[in-house]
């Protein structure tokens, strides 16, 4: 056994950590590292893209922002698509208010693609910061985005193209009454941006409703959710998260070990890899949260093992019905090196 430093040991664990273990039959053992097969190497962890939906003022925001809420122990990021308008020209600066900004063509969908493509390849992207004053999207200072699990794409037109729709895991339509959201647009338009009720008005009859009857509401059929109400349905949001942690804790090296079990990621887990990859963590901490990992791997393995219904006396004559080994009980092992010799 060599003689490596906790410093040796710690760099050697600093790639990417996989709690999980193969089951093949009854047998059991700890998955330390992939076996490399073909492909294997060039796994790339895709972040999970869902897409958002609906008219304007149907409450597409709340919705995303109770989704952000909840997988707070994510990395979450959300991409609007009223950040892609096209930077409007000089005439059509000169009669901007008879330009359509629920139409398909006023969004710059190349591109929105680019910098989705560029997040699913994990890079980061500059989200431009569109002003509504001037209408140019240069007019203030770029938004730094980067990779995340999660990616939240949010516009009344985000489904209409089939480009964008594709790269979409999970797409959800927010559903509110039209009475409703007029409201909300009067509301938020004569408040937040001091404009007049009349003006607010035209601009529903001749741009809004138009184009939310022959675009938006198209789109709906697309949708894997349908959501009444918006923010308010907070049942159907709680269902939707717990959905998408499901679909983040299926790893994508399940995808080539049909036998293999990722454990899903928490805060202590992160904590302690956090820990155990410190370079400034004493030996006596290192070898302790390391012990702790392996045992909720032992434990987590001992809950797949093969178990039937079995019905029991208890000393007071009642009936208990629990579960037994279906089978004989296998082992793990897990052999552990390090240098006692090595510094606290």
């Amino acid at each position: 056994m060599g003689s490596n430093s906790v410093e040796d040991m710690i760099e050697a664990s600093s790639g990417v950590h996989f709690s999980g273990f193969h089951m093949d039959g009854l047998e059991s053992k700890i998955i330390e590292k992939p076996t490399t097969s073909p492909g294997a190497e060039n796994v790339h962890k895709q972040p999970f893209i869902i897409g958002v939906a609906g008219g304007a003022a149907s409450g597409k925001t709340t919705v995303c922002d109770m989704i952000i809420q909840q997988l707070h122990d994510q990395r979450v990021v959300l991409v609007n698509q009223d950040s892609f308008y096209h930077n409007l020209t000089e005439e059509e600066l000169a009669r901007v208010h008879e330009y359509n900004f629920d139409h398909p063509d006023a969004f710059d969908t190349e591109k929105l693609l680019d910098s989705i493509e560029n997040l699913r390849h994990d890079r980061a992207v500059d989200i431009p910061n569109y002003d509504f004053k001037s209408y140019k999207s240069n007019a203030f200072p770029a938004r730094r985005v980067n990779p995340s699990d999660v990616i939240i794409l949010e516009g009344i037109l985000i489904f209409h193209d089939p480009r964008v729709r594709e790269l979409m895991n999970m797409k959800i339509f927010v559903d509110t009454d039209a009475d409703v959201r007029l409201a909300r647009r009067i509301r938020r338009d004569t408040v937040d941006k001091g404009r007049d009720i009349g003006a607010v008005l035209d601009q529903y009859s001749k741009f809004v409703k138009p184009a939310f009857d022959d675009f938006i509401l198209p789109t709906k059929k697309y949708a894997d959710i349908i959501i009444p109400r918006g923010g308010d349905n907070h049942v159907a949001i709680d269902l939707i998260v717990q959905h998408i942690r499901t679909k983040l804790g299926q790893h994508d090296l399940c995808k080539i070990y049909s036998n293999l079990y990722v454990i899903q990621s928490t805060f202590q887990i992160r904590g302690m890899h956090t820990l155990i990859r410190d370079s400034l963590t004493t030996k006596h901490d290192f070898v302790f949260y390391s012990d702790r990992l392996i045992r909720l791997v032992v434990e987590h393995g001992l809950g797949h093992l093969p178990f039937t219904e079995k019905q029991v006396i208890t000393p007071t004559g009642s009936v208990y019905t629990g579960v037994d080994f279906c089978k004989r009980l296998c082992g793990v092992s897990v052999i552990r090196r390090y240098n006692s010799g090595l510094k606290s």
